[in-house]
């Protein structure tokens, strides 16, 4: 039964992905991944709320299938990290090492910052 929870939340996660970085493509253009990096920030602040606001010691109490659905389905479909390393890896293939070391750098540390706020509103 896992295992339909997880198919579920990818469902769900993958094409809210897809839509969202379309959307950006056409509002951005297509010379910087900005759905990705927005895509990746967003999932990471939702795994670390979800995840202090219903893990050990968070202020609810949630079934095991509710958490894996959110954090492994939804999340796990929602975020691109091998889609960042590829549109990374051809940014930098295509010259544009500026933009690409950019999207690193941002990608990183603001995932970081999204999965802290999330953890901090989470247990707040």
């Amino acid at each position: 039964m896992r295992f339909l929870w997880v198919a579920a939340g990818g469902a769900l996660g993958s094409v809210a992905r897809f839509w969202l970085a379309d959307a950006m493509v056409r509002l951005t253009g297509p010379r910087f991944p900005w759905g990705i990096l927005l895509i990746n920030v967003l999932g990471s602040f939702v795994i670390g709320f979800f995840g202090a606001l219903t893990g050990a010691g968070g202020p609810f109490t949630t079934p095991g299938n509710v958490r894996i659905f959110v954090l492994v389905g939804v999340c796990g479909g929602f975020t691109t990290f091998s889609s960042f390393s590829l549109q990374t890896f051809e940014l930098f293939r295509a010259g544009e090492a500026l933009l690409g070391g950019l999207n690193v750098l941002a990608s990183v540390a603001l995932c970081l910052a999204a999965v802290w706020a999330g953890v901090v509103l989470g247990r707040g």
